[in-house]
């Protein structure tokens, strides 16, 4: 059974850093990815990044290009992905989620096409 166990959240001004941890586990494919995503107050959930365990891909929406960083610490199960999220903004405060499935390259960040949710952490940015 697959498993996501987000860790990393809390309260940081504007211009600081966090970066949020999402431990994975019970999954034995191959093209396994795994994703970010956060939703704001009255806000659809919105992808943010994501990372193929094997090959180490990875995909970034445009509003954290060049701020965020994905990574991973293993290509296989049991696996820890990060997200160092330096430069934050008060807009980036949400609740982020962590979630996996066995995609196919090119990677995307669709919500539909992720079946494993963690519980989400709380990123909450002061101005």
């Amino acid at each position: 059974q697959v498993q996501l166990v987000e860790s990393g959240g809390g309260l940081v001004q504007a211009g600081g850093s966090l970066r949020l941890s999402c431990r994975v586990t019970g999954f034995n494919y191959g093209h396994f990815a795994i994703g970010w995503f956060r939703q704001s107050p009255g806000k659809d959930r919105e992808g943010v990044s994501t990372i193929s365990v094997r090959d180490g891909d990875t995909v970034y929406a445009d509003s954290v290009k060049g701020r965020f960083t994905i990574s991973k610490d293993s290509n296989k199960s049991p696996v820890t992905v990060y997200l160092q999220m330096n430069n934050l903004k008060p807009e980036d405060t949400a609740v982020y989620y962590c979630a996996g499935d066995l995609l196919p390259l090119p990677l995307g960040l669709k919500e539909g096409e992720y079946d494993y949710w963690g519980q989400g952490t709380r990123v909450t940015v002061s101005s």
